[in-house]
């Protein structure tokens, strides 16, 4: 495992983290707020957070060129007031580890929400307690364990984002070469040996992760 290695490794903690950090906060509004708002277009909306989970990465990954690169919708308009594009940069690989990985996040914490005793959120309000207070008291508590999977199936999936990343970060040696970034050129390159270790090593990080969110999916009231 050499510097390159190591070098793979540590952006793929920190773009994941930093994706998860995102994913939490935002897929977590989102979730609260299709679990517990009937509207129209909401079906519309489920439709577009999920699309992510089962398009093909690359097609993501093109969508968010048209949308962030240099002479995309909110690129072009980034760029003319800065003279900085997110392209190409790792910046570029948290958004696309951001946004496949934000329905599993969506969908897991819902699923926990709309799962929970309607009457003891209806009590709350009755005794006079906000929305807010509403959430913090009785929501958040009581379906931490799904929210946690959620988060926890979401880091996983930012680990291993490829097709998406390659589009809009590019694979460029020290700069934005994630793990599975690394694992393609190594292979490409016949550097099977350290193709192996890495493979290894994502495969056993994969495996922990998933197992840590079946520990708490299957404990969801």
């Amino acid at each position: 495992m050499d510097a390159q290695v190591w070098f793979s490794i540590k952006l793929s903690l920190k773009v994941a983290t930093v994706a998860t950090m995102f994913v939490t906060l935002i897929g977590g509004g989102i979730a609260y707020f299709l679990a517990t708002r009937q509207f129209k277009g909401k079906v519309l909306i489920e439709i577009l957070v999920t699309l992510p989970l089962i398009m093909p990465p690359t097609v993501t990954g093109y969508y968010l060129i048209l949308i962030f690169g240099r002479r995309g919708v909110i690129g072009r308009v980034v760029y003319a007031l800065t003279g900085w594009s997110l392209m190409f940069s790792w910046y570029a690989a948290v958004l696309a580890s951001f946004v496949v990985a934000l329905p599993l996040m969506v969908k897991t914490t819902q699923a926990a929400i709309e799962s929970l005793d309607r009457s003891m959120i209806d009590t709350s309000y009755v005794l006079g307690y906000s929305e807010l207070q509403t959430v913090l008291k009785i929501v958040l508590p009581l379906a931490r364990k799904g929210i946690l999977a959620g988060v926890i199936l979401s880091f996983a999936r930012a680990m291993g984002e490829f097709g998406a990343t390659l589009m809009v970060a590019g694979n460029i040696p020290g700069r934005t070469n994630t793990l599975p970034l690394a694992i393609y050129t190594s292979a490409s390159s016949g550097d099977w040996n350290k193709a192996h270790v890495m493979v290894l090593l994502l495969t056993l990080t994969s495996g922990f992760f998933l197992l840590l969110a079946n520990k708490f999916g299957a404990k969801v009231s």
